[in-house]
């Protein structure tokens, strides 16, 4: 289940724009959490973390760039939006290319940080999502018996019902119902969805 209420996450070393940012988020009526370093952030964190971050660049022993592949490479999918004093064109065109949602320069206008925030929770809400089906369909393919996923990746490589029995020894009838008992069990629609399937699960689709 999506976690229905989103937070924002900050993580800056500067004690006073941390304060100004949760108040002026705050008063947006938007949970705040704030954390003086990367350190202190990664520690804390949890699954059940749900919304955004938004992270200073320049921050001593790690900083943010450094923050964000740290984040990629734990598979934590939180949208990240980089604020900073310091930043240049370089810079943050490696932090988008990475993924973040946007990349600001401080002092922020506060309607511009909201907007931001805004998509960053609904970035949020997709990715979260997209989780959850994939875990879905995984738990779909784990029910397949091994004739099914037989047929399946025989299927998805653009074998005929006909080439499949003559492959397996079994009829083109018992082909059709193997067939039918794997779209029922994955909830693909047609054949190219479950191709689809296939190849994101790395099963040879």
């Amino acid at each position: 289940m999506i976690p229905t209420e989103p937070a924002v996450y900050i993580v800056d070393d500067d004690a006073a724009v941390r304060d100004s940012l949760t108040l002026m988020i705050e008063q947006a009526g938007i949970a705040v959490y704030a954390f003086e370093n990367a350190k202190a952030f990664l520690n804390a964190y949890t699954p059940d973390f749900f919304g955004c971050v938004i992270i200073d660049v320049r921050m001593p022993s790690m900083d943010g760039l450094q923050l964000q592949e740290e984040m990629i490479w734990r598979k934590i999918m939180l949208p990240i939006i980089f604020l900073t004093g310091h930043g240049d064109i370089p810079m943050s065109v490696r932090a988008i290319k990475s993924g973040a949602i946007d990349f600001l320069t401080k002092p922020v206008i506060r309607e511009k940080l909201l907007i931001c925030i805004r998509v960053a929770f609904t970035e949020a809400r997709k990715r979260i999502s997209e989780v959850t089906q994939q875990r879905q369909i995984i738990s779909c393919l784990t029910k397949l018996t091994p004739r099914e996923r037989e047929v399946m990746l025989l299927a998805v490589q653009g074998h005929s019902n006909k080439e499949i029995g003559s492959c397996l020894g079994i009829s083109y009838r018992t082909v059709e119902i193997h067939k039918s008992k794997i779209m029922q069990k994955t909830g693909a629609s047609n054949l190219l969805d479950l191709a689809r399937i296939a190849r994101e699960n790395d099963l040879g689709g």
